[in-house]
């Protein structure tokens, strides 16, 4: 009776549940690349086989892996997974190599596309007639996910397959754009092609430019989204934000990212290895409040600086107490993420010249050497910006060609 007691409370419970709503997640605002892949656009496919770039962002506003969903459609036909930094499920370090392995779960390989090997090969894609492209990206040109669909995209084209992008939004939304253009000098897998730091633009929009404008040629498509548009960040979309990476925790995060992750290189840390990622500017025996003070009376738009100290839990800092600056950006829609690092950089400097630069990572990370140089040569945070404006300008009008969505 007892029992039967239970399972009576049980369903009724479930069956509140299934009435009210309590528990599913709301209907999203945008509806997603892979949402309108698996509602219609799988039928042209016409029986090819499919393999998936993805890993664990890559999921529909529900919540339902991109590669689980798929499988519930006995007339697709899947063949592979491929992943990328960080691993099919997010949990590895940045820079670490991943190893392919077959994946328990579903029986499919599972290609790691960030180890040895970047490009898939030509083995990778037996059977493979479409590749299809469903990662989250953070809308900052250093972050390797662009990259991957580059080398993705440039396999496709030599081993003649088709890519699909199934197209996602830019979670720092599509509207500003800033920071210097690559250096072709200093093209690396964090900075392939000649675009802005903060470029403003989805997943699929780049996939366009890459193929056209900087000659990949693959055979490319794009299944945009619905009623995503360039003024909206992430928390307008209704979208639930899965961790793009162990840095990335919160959508928020990638607001600050394209910042404090200039500045590492340049002397400053930025509280990786602490519960805030990249929210953090300081160094061992900076003068916190000098720092804020200098910071803030320099009226950057759309962000705060606090004083603070934060002791790292892992890296060459751990257990050592470091001072500085803690960001709180204020108004997400004015906070001019790129050029604040610069002035973070700036006044840092200036308050402890000590501060070491290693001088081919800055390089690498910011595309350029006109910011390190800037630097030493004792140029105000204004100087620097306005080196890198021509570019920009150049680089805008190309862009204007290959965006997708509407402001």
């Amino acid at each position: 009776m007892k029992f039967r007691t239970i399972a009576r409370s049980v369903a009724s419970l479930a069956l509140l549940l299934a009435v009210t709503g309590f528990g599913a997640i709301p209907r999203a605002k945008v509806v997603l690349g892979d949402e309108v892949f698996l509602r219609s656009t799988w039928h042209d496919l016409h029986g090819r086989c499919v393999g998936v770039v993805t890993n664990q962002t890559g999921v529909t506003s529900q919540l339902v892996n991109i590669v689980d969903a798929i499988r519930e459609n006995p007339h697709i036909c899947i063949k592979a997974i491929y992943s990328p930094e960080h691993g099919l499920r997010g949990d590895q370090l940045a820079g670490h190599f991943v190893s392919s392995y077959r994946d328990p779960r579903t029986g499919l390989p599972v290609y790691s596309l960030y180890g040895p090997q970047r490009m898939p090969t030509a083995a990778m894609l037996r059977g493979v007639d479409v590749l299809l492209f469903d990662i989250q990206d953070v809308g900052d040109r250093a972050y390797t996910y662009i990259s991957t669909m580059a080398e993705v995209m440039r396999a496709a084209a030599r081993y003649h397959k088709s890519v699909w992008v199934l197209d996602r939004p830019n979670p720092i939304g599509g509207e500003i754009v800033e920071g210097p253009v690559l250096d072709p000098h200093f093209r690396s897998f964090i900075g392939l092609y000649p675009i802005a730091m903060r470029h403003g633009m989805t997943i699929g929009e780049l996939a366009e430019m890459f193929n056209n404008a900087f000659g990949i040629h693959a055979h490319l498509r794009v299944v945009k989204m619905i009623g995503w548009r360039r003024s909206m960040l992430w928390s307008q979309t209704g979208l639930r934000w899965v961790e793009s990476s162990p840095n990335i925790p919160t959508w928020q995060t990638t607001l600050v990212y394209p910042c404090t992750g200039l500045i590492d290189n340049g002397g400053i840390n930025n509280g990786v290895g602490t519960a805030k990622p990249f929210f953090y500017a300081g160094y061992l025996g900076m003068p916190a409040y000098a720092y804020a003070s200098a910071l803030n009376a320099e009226h950057l738009p759309g962000v705060y600086f606090r004083p603070a100290a934060w002791s790292p839990f892992f890296g060459f800092w751990r257990g050592r107490e470091l001072t500085g600056v803690e960001l709180y950006v204020t108004h997400p829609h004015r906070f001019r993420s790129v050029e604040t690092a610069v002035s973070l950089l700036v006044a840092g400097h200036r308050l402890m010249p000590r501060l070491r630069i290693n001088a081919r990572g800055m390089d690498d990370d910011w595309g350029t050497d006109a910011v390190r140089l800037g630097l030493e040569r004792g140029e105000s945070a204004a100087q620097i910006i306005n080196s890198w404006q021509p570019a920009l300008a150049r680089f805008m009008k190309l862009r204007a060609k290959y965006l997708l969505y509407p402001n």
